[in-house]
């Protein structure tokens, strides 16, 4: 199961599905609030109740989990409450630890955008320029655009920045509680998201993980280095 970061969708890891779709079976989903997903409140325990109730109806389970940003965190989630759901976990540029890199700012500001009556792309990438500045970020938000007559987010913008101190957080574990599984940690090596002040809970709440980094890659690791992220996920696999 691929789980995407957050303003992300399942799309946005068809590669990866397309190239495990080989000898795997492979569900890509949207998260809560994002793309055809219902919307609602969220935290990590809800996600997580998502995911093993979608493993379910699928007949999925046990699933090897692969999640980016909060798709990592929604993974780790489950692994801990539900060892018994994930047969391995891949996470991609996140630890079990609060992270607050800016984004709760970013949803503040996309709720402030006042959409025209009629919008096309041109006219997007024009409106969204001032206020999310950042080329990458900018095009990553455009796909969660209406377009055309009554513009707007067709994700649930309200709810996601209505719960952006439990995205950015981490919920409190119990104590004792780690999953045993085969766990790897891929790290982007000039992301500032894992930090060695983060080892330790990484090692205690994951005691059989190991970590590999990829040089020069950004948090979004997997789309800067493709090869290489989809590299370390087969071999993961294997």
């Amino acid at each position: 199961m691929l789980l995407h970061g957050l303003f992300g969708r399942a799309r946005n890891l068809g590669h990866f599905q397309r190239r495990l779709s080989a000898d795997r079976r492979v569900l890509a989903v949207d998260l809560r609030n994002h793309g055809d997903s219902p919307h609602g409140r969220m935290d990590y325990a809800g996600m997580a109740a998502d995911l093993a109730e979608t493993l379910a109806a699928h007949d999925a389970l046990p699933a090897t989990l692969v999640g980016h940003s909060m798709g990592g965190k929604a993974a780790m989630t489950l692994a801990l409450a539900r060892p018994d759901a994930v047969a391995s976990l891949l996470v991609a540029d996140i630890p079990p630890a609060p992270t607050r890199h800016g984004t709760s700012d970013l949803g503040e500001r996309m709720l402030r955008i006042a959409f025209p009556p009629h919008l096309d792309r041109a006219g997007a990438e024009a409106l969204l320029r001032d206020p999310i500045p950042e080329d990458d970020v900018r095009h990553l938000m455009m796909q969660n655009l209406r377009l055309g007559e009554n513009p707007g987010w067709v994700i649930g913008l309200d709810e996601i920045v209505a719960s952006m101190t439990d995205i950015e957080g981490w919920p409190p574990i119990p104590e004792g509680r780690a999953y045993d599984g085969p766990t790897l940690f891929v790290a982007g090596g000039a992301s500032p998201y894992i930090r060695p002040e983060d080892h330790a809970a990484m090692r205690r709440l994951f005691p059989r993980h190991r970590l590999e980094v990829i040089e020069k890659a950004g948090h979004w690791l997997h789309v800067e280095n493709p090869g290489r992220f989809l590299e370390l996920l087969q071999g993961f696999i294997a």
